[in-house]
């Protein structure tokens, strides 16, 4: 299932047609819908990242990417949906993916005292260096967050 992926046109960040196809390496998986899916994408996202020698920012991406899985799985996905996960590494840039199947469009809140939940995208906006929605091909989203890197790989 192809589900194109940009950054939009920021001077920190990539152009639109820089990303995926000038993506240094990348890898996807795909998840069921589930309760399990934040932490199943969490370490994934870890796994992958710790291969590739880019832990310099791990718990922030980490971070990251349990929110994003999380909105998917309670906001996003459908019921018997799934959430797609991608990681990119650019030269100076690494991005994270979380494709969904549903129709609303995320939005930062500020979220009242009394409540347990309402958080994610403000921890997003917070920890990552830039973060957006986009559309996909087809039904769904793509909520993404960036984090700039070394150019040169942890050890």
């Amino acid at each position: 299932m192809a589900m194109p992926s940009r950054l939009p046109d920021e001077p920190d960040t990539l152009a639109p047609d820089q990303a995926l196809a000038g993506a240094v390496e990348h890898e996807s998986m795909l998840f069921d819908r589930r309760r399990t899916t934040p932490g199943a994408a969490r370490s994934f996202v870890a796994e992958v990242l710790t291969q590739w020698g880019r832990t310099e920012r791990l718990d922030d991406i980490r971070l990251c990417t349990s929110e994003l899985a999380t909105n998917a799985v309670l906001h996003g996905a459908p019921a018997g949906g799934q959430v797609l996960v991608r990681v990119e590494l650019h030269a100076t840039v690494l991005r994270i993916e979380v494709h969904d199947g549903g129709n609303g469009t995320p939005t930062k809140q500020e979220p009242r005292s009394t409540t347990d939940d309402g958080r994610g995208l403000l921890l997003v906006s917070a920890v990552a260096d830039h973060w957006g929605v986009e559309k996909r091909q087809g039904p769904g989203k793509c909520v993404w967050a960036a984090f700039h890197h070394s150019a040169v790989p942890t050890c």
